[in-house]
């Protein structure tokens, strides 16, 4: 039953991104041109309610599913590993159409060829766990 809850997220989830455009390499390219606030929009408001969200499960201690604790620990400073990480996500980003999330939503609304970009993009993340612990973190 559990399993069917995390299925039902993700649909819902799905369809507010392909409803609000968000999966839409137009609506991505505008972004990158400075043409829209579209993605801007979206983007600030998903920020916001997270930062909103992580406050209230620390202040009220909310548990994980199962009764776990969630453990959130400040992420190191740094300047380099960001830079390094948020450009290499960038150029994917900009050169799929796509992030992560809609990535799943466009090949459930049928865009086959994402096929390739989620493939390379598990790719990309098995190698980098087989590289991690070479690299400058």
């Amino acid at each position: 039953m559990k399993h069917l809850s995390y299925l039902t997220i993700g649909i819902f989830f799905g369809i507010i991104m392909y409803k609000s455009e968000a999966a839409s390499w137009f609506r991505i390219y505008e972004m990158f041109q400075f043409g829209s606030f579209h993605m801007y929009g979206i983007i600030g408001s998903a920020l916001v309610l997270g930062v909103i969200g992580v406050q209230v499960i620390k202040k009220y201690n909310i548990k994980a599913i199962g009764g776990r604790e969630m453990n959130l620990h400040p992420k190191r400073k740094g300047v380099t590993n960001y830079l390094v990480g948020g450009i290499i996500f960038g150029l994917g980003w900009a050169l799929a159409g796509a992030c992560p999330g809609p990535m799943y939503v466009l090949a459930g609304a049928g865009y086959l060829s994402i096929l390739i970009v989620i493939a390379s993009a598990i790719l990309g993340t098995f190698v980098y766990g087989v590289l991690k612990d070479k690299l400058p973190h």
